[in-house]
């Protein structure tokens, strides 16, 4: 079971992480494709990726995660919100 709901409109995913989640199902893991994710809503979510420090996620932000590259998510106070293209 994933830690979060998606929706899918064929062009772009838009995924969203509750505030009630549990930090431990927020794991490592690397994704099949590259992708562009940009963050629509949150607040003091963070990421990490594959040997750098931890980042806060904001609103606005474009990230590009390269496909099998680990990462994860930090959880944070509201629903974090993103829309991601593959």
């Amino acid at each position: 079971m994933n830690p979060y709901t998606q929706t899918s409109n064929g062009d772009y995913i838009i995924r969203e992480f509750s505030p009630n989640i549990q930090s431990d199902e927020l794991v490592w893991h690397r994704d099949r494709n590259d992708r562009v994710v940009e963050v629509l809503s949150g607040t003091n979510w963070g990421l990490q990726m594959e040997d750098k420090l931890p980042m806060e996620l904001k609103v606005g932000d474009v990230l590009e995660i390269k496909a099998e590259t680990y990462h994860r998510v930090f959880k944070g106070i509201d629903t974090l919100k993103l829309k991601i293209k593959e």
